[in-house]
């Protein structure tokens, strides 16, 4: 086959030049949506929960402020997480942003399961912070071609 027949070829077949890779096929491009969807939904669900997780850090609840000074960082840590959690769940929703938000709050959450693992023990108190870990390393990990992307970029604008 020539190359114009190559090219006359993929036309016939949707533009589409053969193989089996699921990127090239319509199947897989709707497979590709459909987890693209089900992960921003995924990154909403958890940009709530970290919103809803740092209300009480950043109005001083009580129960938060005897929390955070029970285990050493007294009012300023608890301040400090509670603005990280909402910044890192306002960045979920940025998509050039998504990425480094979920590999940022993959550090946060290691630091909330090793503070849980130290000052309370294993146990029940210990499903939540490490659902939540499980959940935005996912996310990280689904999201590590954006994250890369904006490394390139910073890199891009950094060297002009």
């Amino acid at each position: 086959m020539t190359r114009t027949s190559n090219a006359q070829a993929g036309q016939r077949n949707n533009g589409q030049t053969g193989g089996t890779n699921p990127r090239t096929t319509n199947e897989g491009r709707r497979t590709g949506r459909a987890a693209n969807r089900a992960l921003w939904v995924l990154q909403g669900l958890t940009a709530a929960m970290f919103v809803f997780a740092a209300i009480p850090k950043v109005t001083a609840d009580p129960m938060a402020v005897a929390g955070f000074t029970m285990i050493g960082l007294g009012t300023t840590g608890m301040y400090v997480i509670g603005v990280l959690e909402i910044l890192g769940a306002v960045a979920l929703l940025i998509p050039v942003l998504c990425g480094l938000a979920a590999l940022c709050q993959v550090a946060l959450m290691i630091g909330a399961v090793t503070t849980t693992l130290i000052f309370f023990g294993g146990g029940p108190v210990l499903v939540m912070p490490a659902a939540v870990l499980v959940v935005v390393s996912v996310l990280a990990w689904a999201r590590r071609r954006r994250t890369a992307d904006l490394v390139t970029l910073v890199r891009r604008y950094a060297h002009r």
